[in-house]
């Protein structure tokens, strides 16, 4: 006998497994940050060389051995190769987004999980990163430019100064969107490879933030992926990130860190979360009050030190968006019949 359902019967939906990924992903970021700490201590039998300044990387060993080397480079190496064939596979197949997981989800998730347990396990016994043998700048750099192309990229949903939109090549844009995944696994694996897994609370932070970024990269083509306040959280945890290890530094450059990417935050970020108008504006006037506040304490002649982040980050954009366009546009000259711009 053939059942019928009642009119009034609702199909139930189907469950989010992109969602349940992100919440066991968090709990995995945060307990293998904490496994990192309770492990930290018996990293205190490497040697190190005395401290040199600000431009000198602490935690590296005063002479890298055959094994140090070849295991940071070698694992660099395959996580990377790794991860860029999941994307060029995902990419190929064209997966669309929605709430499941794809098979290459389940394979980055897999692979960057695999590597982080590897990551630790070298760092125990050999100990050495990438930082033996590339500048301290080039990691910092690396996230800095992942940033700066999140906020070019998305220029046409939220704008770029307080909702409205800057003037950016399309050609320039459509690239970075096509193509962020190479991009961005570069900058956050080449900064995961670098570093050791030390235990002081500067690592432990970085170490927490570059795990969420590597969740985010591995739920590629899914709807969390695009979740305005999942973005909005990862692109504000540099903000963190960055004040707590200018505070251990004790340089006295905290106040310009936390103001110059709460101020990124003011101009761009919150723009795109579709906030009333209102809340937009009280938290403009909370964030100009509270610099007033903190640099009257140490000399508002210093205010302007709040500007240079955010001016790096616009600067750096721009030039980008132009480098990129002229050498789309110049790959296009040179193959005539051929479009360098990808179509999406």
């Amino acid at each position: 006998m053939q059942t019928t359902l009642s009119p009034t019967t609702k199909r139930q939906p189907a469950p989010r497994q992109d969602l349940t990924a992100l919440w066991i992903g968090i709990g995995f970021s945060l307990g293998f940050t904490a496994l990192i700490w309770w492990l930290g201590p018996q990293l205190a039998a490497f040697p190190h060389l005395a401290d040199q300044g600000a431009t000198w990387y602490y935690w590296k060993l005063p002479e890298a051995t055959f094994w140090s080397r070849a295991t940071a480079w070698g694992f660099y190496l395959a996580h990377q190769v790794a991860i860029w064939a999941i994307i060029f596979q995902a990419q190929r197949h064209r997966t669309k987004y929605g709430g499941s997981l794809s098979v290459y989800n389940y394979w980055a998730l897999g692979v960057n999980a695999a590597f982080v347990f590897l990551h630790l396990l070298q760092t125990h016994l050999w100990y050495d990163g990438l930082a033996q043998d590339v500048h301290i700048f080039t990691s910092q750099w690396s996230v800095i430019l992942m940033l700066v192309l999140i906020v070019l990229m998305e220029n046409p949903r939220r704008g770029m100064f307080f909702g409205k939109k800057a003037p950016l090549p399309k050609r320039a844009v459509q690239f970075v969107r096509t193509y962020h995944g190479f991009i961005f696994s570069w900058a956050v694996i080449y900064t995961f490879w670098y570093h050791p897994m030390e235990f002081s609370a500067g690592h432990l932070w970085g170490f927490l933030y570059t795990f969420l970024l590597l969740l985010q990269g591995s739920l590629f083509f899914t709807r969390v992926h695009l979740n305005k306040w999942w973005g909005f959280a990862l692109e504000t945890t540099v903000l963190l990130h960055g004040t707590i290890v200018a505070v251990i530094a004790g340089n006295g450059l905290w106040q310009m860190f936390f103001f110059g990417f709460a101020g990124i935050v003011v101009i761009t970020t919150m723009h795109g979360l579709g906030l009333p108008r209102p809340v937009r504006l009280g938290v403009l006037g909370l964030y100009v009050a509270a610099a007033l506040v903190v640099y009257s304490q140490i000399g508002l002649a210093k205010i302007h030190q709040i500007t240079w982040i955010p001016a790096t980050y616009y600067v750096v954009l721009f030039a980008l968006a132009g480098l990129i366009a002229g050498v789309l546009w110049l790959v296009q000259r040179l193959g005539p019949g051929r479009d360098a711009t990808p179509s999406g």
